[in-house]
């Protein structure tokens, strides 16, 4: 039993001094100025007194006698510390009004990035750079893309891309920031009337290339249509032209033997009696004569016999 209440006090103790005792001995470790922690892409900057006595911006555990001597042990009492973030930051200014050299009113939009390279220089050089940073590079749009040629506007993003950011880069490091990649993202008309005019015009271009292609394709089935007409009509002037003389070679071979050429004749005559729409009465050969076999064939009424044909 004694053995067991050993081990759970034990236990608690371990587990008070793990939860408590650690972290209390930890932060005041901290506030004492022993040690500070520093995060990923942060920067903390200590100021005593009104002045900048130490700047850390690498993440980890630091010992702060080691980095700011004894002023380690008065600057959480007396100063401060300022943390400032290092992360890469993104912004979209939308329509920086420009005119391009034939005088259209343009809308540029620029995207660029930016991040603190400068602690020291961001705190205490200027009270608002980013504000000062996005006033930089609309200024600088403005002022080197205007009077470009409209084509060149609307084509070349990447040089007036590079254009910017070298006009922007020398005076934002003097606030602390260094400006990233700087990217001409759209480039568009502000005037609704100008773009009203540009669509129609585009859709009346639209409507005379595609009469134009109509157009060709009916000129084109014209000229096949005619092609091929003018083809089968020589065609059949030359099987006009040619089918007398091949009849009558083929009548001239027939006549050679008088038996082919009766029968040829008997055939030719049969199939035109065939063909025509004449009635045809076919006559008996029999010799008793036509008017007897016609009363033979009537059948008297009442039962009566027929008189007798003579000859």
């Amino acid at each position: 039993m004694d053995a067991l209440t050993h081990f759970i006090l034990t236990a608690a103790i371990t587990f008070i001094g793990c939860s408590i005792a650690v972290p209390l001995i930890l932060w005041f470790g901290r506030i004492l100025g022993l040690y500070a922690v520093v995060q990923e892409r942060r920067s903390q900057v200590y100021i005593l007194f009104g002045k900048v006595i130490g700047t850390i911006d690498e993440p980890g555990l630091h010992f702060l006698p080691a980095k700011l001597g004894l002023s380690a042990f008065l600057v959480n009492w007396l100063g401060k510390c300022q943390t400032v973030d290092l992360r890469l930051d993104q912004t979209y200014l939308r329509s920086q009004a420009v005119n391009s050299e034939e005088g259209a009113p343009m809308g540029i939009g620029i995207w660029y990035e930016m991040f603190v390279s400068d602690p020291v220089a961001f705190l205490f050089k200027n009270t608002d750079p980013r504000g000062s940073l996005s006033a930089n590079v609309s200024n600088s749009t403005v002022r080197c893309l205007s009077n470009l040629p409209l084509a060149k506007m609307l084509i070349d993003r990447h040089i007036m891309s590079d254009t910017v950011r070298s006009e922007v880069t020398p005076k934002s490091h003097e606030w602390g920031f260094k400006l990233g990649s700087v990217y001409i993202r759209k480039v568009h008309f502000r005037d609704a009337m100008m773009i009203k005019q540009i669509e129609s015009k585009v859709v009346n271009r639209l409507r005379q290339v595609t009469s134009a292609i109509k157009q060709d394709g009916v000129n084109q089935v014209s000229v096949i249509t005619s092609t091929a007409e003018k083809t089968a009509a020589v065609e059949l002037a030359k099987a006009a032209a040619v089918r007398p003389e091949i009849v009558g070679n083929a009548l001239r071979d027939i006549s050679n033997d008088p038996d082919v050429a009766q029968a040829v004749f008997d055939v030719l005559e049969a199939q035109k009696i065939v063909n025509g729409k004449a009635t045809v009465t076919l006559m008996p050969s029999s010799g008793g004569g036509l008017l007897a076999d016609l009363l033979a064939a009537q059948q008297p009424r009442g039962g009566a016999t027929p008189p007798p044909v003579k000859g």
